[in-house]
């Protein structure tokens, strides 16, 4: 097993300064390593140090406590143990480094998220951090704020420590400057001294870049810091920035890859439960309540809310309320999100039944054509808009086959025709959002810049541009017969020439059909990440019947 490095960061009684060390474990076992010299003694001598460790060794916890004594040179004090769900602080120090060259000049704003209220302001949804704040930073906690003086040189985070009332309430907790030597900052100000930087700044004519805020109390934030009305801040925000956060964001590191597999992994075991557990009678949010389970018991989440259905037809159905009935067909998109925040994101359609039924065959076979089709196009310089179309002729190909279709599929898929059955992309972007950098625009995320189509079902492609190795994307094309949707084109008269109403007429309550796979490019060709999750209909029909 992969040891784990854990910092301990000890509060010595009578003093200001922090030591630091670093320990190690393995399979359970705690053991001291020679490290950076003691901040206190100057000794690099750790034979004589003792610990009686008092805390849990179970890699899902997030704080430990330990009390410790060194024979020789401390005594008398406790040492907060924080498990880091974070890279290494070398990996944060060169993402900083790489940006500060693409940018040039300036200061860079980074806004973390505060806490959301539900209903009142104790009482808080799941505290989510702002993704390119993790990834630059990697501090998983709220209210805090970054500047980067690139000109300068000079890096800090801004954020208030816990008050005594704070810690009466939710218990102790590293300082910030404790916290930000984690990603190799050693600069922390409290957050009232972020408006006097900011300031000077536009005083002295300085570029502030900041990325495009999704949140809306961060465009609050910038309207009393900046003085930017919270209807102007996309327009002001840094394109330099975003394409630059952009380009490193877009290429996923081997450490990035490793965090992705695990909440891949996770994905497929939420997916083989609810293929195991879903039964006839039994309800849509019973079967969605043991897939989120499965993410829950790791001490994880999900990455986006569940979509378990019967109704298929709907591409992203968030209601639970259907019973289960024999020969229906249920669809599951879900994923996890582990705890360093990277996502999965998987799409399973089988049978309420033990088996599917022959029409629901021949229609799901379609749609795994149209998935296979689009992985044998994967590979470096490939546009993903050319794995989309590969796709959708696949798609019109088995709907002429079975009739519903008729005429040349090529001109057919040019018009948009086969929007009718798969009015959405083939896939999009994933890493530390289920949708990566969304809140960056898509445009730039899945386009470089060029302009989306205006089509409609290829307007909701979001990823089209040329691939590269570093790349991790969804494979998810699906078959879908939406009533309203059908009904619309057949009054309208809409594609008369490639599509056969007489025979589509006959699937209108058919509902929907979809697999999902995540994918890596690498610089030979492409990696499906994760294990491998039942996907044909044997495999499918296999686990069904386990």
């Amino acid at each position: 097993m992969k040891a784990r490095l854990l910092l301990l960061l000890f509060f010595i009684e009578g003093k200001n300064q922090i030591g630091v060390y670093h320990t190690a474990y393995t399979n359970g076992k705690h053991k001291l390593q020679a490290g950076e010299k003691d901040q206190h003694t100057g000794n690099n001598d750790r034979r004589n140090f003792k610990a009686k460790n008092k805390w849990k060794t179970d890699s899902q916890y997030s704080i430990y406590y330990s009390e410790t004594v060194n024979s020789n040179h401390i005594s008398n004090f406790n040492a907060l143990t924080i498990l880091k769900n974070m890279f290494q602080a070398e990996v944060y120090i060169q993402r900083r480094k790489i940006l500060c060259e693409k940018i040039g000049s300036g200061l860079i704003l980074f806004w973390g998220n505060d806490e959301s209220p539900m209903n009142y302001q104790d009482n808080t949804y799941p505290f989510r951090q702002h993704s390119s704040f993790l990834y630059y930073f990697g501090i998983d906690v709220p209210l805090l704020a970054s500047i980067i003086d690139v000109d300068n040189q000079r890096q800090i985070i801004f954020g208030d420590d816990y008050t005594i009332d704070d810690i009466v309430w939710r218990g102790p907790q590293p300082t910030i400057a404790q916290r930000a030597l984690l990603c190799g900052i050693e600069e922390t100000q409290p957050l009232v001294k972020l408006f006097t930087i900011l300031r000077e700044a536009q005083a002295s004519r300085k570029v502030i870049h900041f990325l495009p805020p999704y949140r809306p109390e961060n465009k609050i934030k910038l309207l009393r810091l900046l003085n930017i009305r919270p209807d102007e801040v996309n327009i002001n925000a840094s394109p330099e920035l975003v394409k630059a956060v952009i380009s490193q964001r877009e290429i996923k590191s081997a450490e990035e890859i490793e965090e992705i597999e695990k909440a891949v992994d996770l994905s497929v075991d939420m997916h083989t439960t609810a293929m195991r557990i879903a039964r006839p009678e039994m309800n849509e949010a019973q079967v969605a309540a043991q897939v989120y389970q499965i993410a829950l018991a790791q001490n994880c989440d999900i990455a986006f809310p569940i979509i378990a259905t019967i109704n298929g037809q709907t591409l992203h159905n968030h209601s639970h309320i259907n019973i289960l009935k024999e020969g229906d067909l249920f669809l599951l998109d879900a994923g996890a999100e582990n705890q360093m925040h990277y996502a999965g994101d998987l799409s399973s359609t089988f049978p309420v039944s033990k088996r599917f039924t022959e029409i629901q065959k021949e229609i799901y076979s379609a749609s795994l054509k149209a998935h296979e089709a689009a992985i044998q196009c994967l590979g470096p310089k490939v546009r993903f808009m050319d794995v989309h179309l590969a796709a959708c002729r696949s798609i019109a190909t088995s709907m002429k086959e079975m009739g519903l279709m008729k005429g040349d599929v090529n001109e057919a898929v040019a018009a948009g025709a086969h929007a009718l059955f798969f009015p959405c992309g083939t896939g999009h972007m994933m890493g530390l959002d289920v949708h990566d950098m969304e809140d960056l625009g898509e445009v730039w995320v899945g386009y470089d810049g060029e302009a989306k189509s205006t089509q409609f079902g290829l307007k909701s492609l979001r990823l089209a541009k040329e691939l590269r190795p570093g790349h991790v994307f969804t494979i998810e094309p699906g078959i879908y017969f939406i009533p309203e949707l059908i009904d619309l084109w057949k009054s309208e008269g809409k594609f008369s020439d490639f599509l056969n109403w007489k025979e589509i007429d006959k699937f209108r309550t058919f509902g929907g059909i979809r697999n999902e796979e995540d994918f890596l490019i690498t610089e030979n060709g492409c990696h499906r990440l994760g294990k491998a999750k039942p996907k044909t209909i044997s495999e499918v029909e296999t686990l069904r019947n386990s």
